[in-house]
């Protein structure tokens, strides 16, 4: 605890004193950081409108000011604690809400109830990577490190409401997970999917119905834990996910052919598809956690960033990636009639591919041709680049919660920009 306080005391300094680098060696010596991280280094130069952006609501990118000294110095504190692996640091506090969760789920119907714990069972639940970012939100607000006493698993039924903070803050990464899974449950079945997470699609398990129901029922018990936390702002935020969900599927369904050559129109499904539940669920966590409006805010900006590069690395692994990295099969969207950011980017270079993307790629060779012209064209390196914006961005938002009063905050959030850059480097 004595290396927090001085690392408080040196944010202090460092913001009255720009540029931050000068505290170089004062930090070094408190915390053994050097600035041969060139990563964490670049963080303290301050990021003009010619090289960052901040997005409107539905994730479109416009010019933003420069850091600020609080932004720059929050930042240099960050690797004071060297690697952070975000997985790691919540793993225990996960288990037992993934527990939680699949006891939450249990129904009497044996059908309903291998299909709805299908994707949750041990093995097969996957990276749990909005719970883990959710769990890292609310601990990189708190003013005290979580009690051990909530590493245990909650046998409240979902509709009994916790008094405790933590267990509020749990409920909605359980919340999150649930609706997650179902909106990949309904987008198998409307993209007739086969695969998912390396295994069977469960809609070619147990075929559409069930998969449909199955969701249905995610939503379902999702909705009762969410009003079992009596916070209205809340119960609206989560709800609004489901809207946008149902919004970016519709989006998706009923583009004209302006729409399906807009880049900004497939950054706005996107929003609704992927981005919201991430933004909605952090700022979710906040308010849960007694932040005020504008901490809240910040951790919305962060989720939606995060899942805006999420889905654009999404976009180009389906380029790069295997089937068996990706746990799908590789250029699904190409053969769903998608049109995502590499294509889109890559139209600009070849118009020919106009016309393959205004009938979906449906005809003989279009896939194939598409290919070839995205792997001829900057589209996927252009992609990258905006998913790595973004992550940027969601590293900004980071940096603008207020000063930290604990270590395990600071770690945090550390983790929280962790996320970000393992998000950029995934490959499935």
């Amino acid at each position: 605890m004595r290396r927090a306080s001085q690392i408080l005391q040196l944010l202090g300094k460092c913001r009255t004193q720009f540029p931050p680098r000068d505290c170089l060696a004062e930090l070094g010596a408190i915390s053994g950081w050097l600035p041969q991280q060139q990563q964490w280094y670049r963080t303290l130069e301050p990021i003009t409108s010619t090289d960052s952006s901040s997005s409107s609501n539905n994730g479109h990118v416009q010019p933003s000011h420069s850091f600020t000294s609080s932004h720059a110095a929050q930042a240099f504190a960050l690797p004071s604690f060297g690697p952070v692996d975000p997985f790691q640091l919540v793993k225990e506090e996960i288990d037992s809400v993934s527990e939680r969760l699949r006891r939450s789920i249990f129904t009497g119907i044996p059908t309903l109830r291998s299909a709805a714990q299908y994707f949750f069972k041990v093995g097969a639940e996957g990276k749990r990577f909005r719970p883990t970012m959710l769990l890292l939100m609310a601990s990189s607000l708190s003013s005290v490190m979580p009690s051990p006493d909530y590493l245990t698993v909650d046998d409240r039924p979902p509709n009994v409401h916790p008094e405790e903070e933590r267990r509020r803050q749990q409920r909605i990464a359980e919340i999150t997970e649930m609706i997650h899974v179902a909106s990949l449950l309904h987008d198998d079945v409307i993209d007739n999917a086969e695969m998912r997470r390396g295994l069977k699609a469960l809609n070619s398990v147990f075929g559409n119905k069930i998969a449909i129901l199955a969701g249905d029922f995610l939503l379902a018990r999702a909705s009762v834990s969410l009003a079992a936390l009596r916070d209205s702002e809340v119960i609206q935020l989560l709800s609004q996910v489901i809207e946008d969900l149902v919004t970016g599927e519709i989006l998706q369904m009923t583009s004209t052919e302006e729409d399906l050559l807009s880049l900004d129109h497939y950054v706005r499904k996107t929003f609704h598809k992927t981005a919201s539940l991430m933004a909605n669920s952090c700022k979710a966590i906040a308010i849960l956690g007694g932040q005020n409006r504008e901490v809240a805010q910040s951790a919305w900006e962060y989720g939606r960033h995060v899942g805006l590069a999420f889905q654009f690395v999404d976009d180009v692994l389906d380029f790069t990636g295997s089937t068996m990295q990706l746990g799908k099969p590789a250029l699904n969207d190409l053969k769903s009639g998608l049109a995502t950011a590499p294509v889109l980017y890559a139209a600009e270079e070849h118009p020919e591919l106009h016309a393959l993307i205004l009938r979906r790629f449906k005809c003989e060779g279009d896939v194939e041709r598409a290919t070839e012209l995205v792997f001829n064209s900057r589209g996927i390196q252009r992609a990258r680049d905006l998913a790595a914006q973004h992550a940027e961005l969601a590293v900004q938002a980071v940096q603008s919660l207020p000063a930290c009063s604990n270590e395990h905050a600071l770690m945090c959030r550390q983790a929280l920009t962790e996320i970000t850059a393992r998000v950029l480097a995934r490959k499935k």
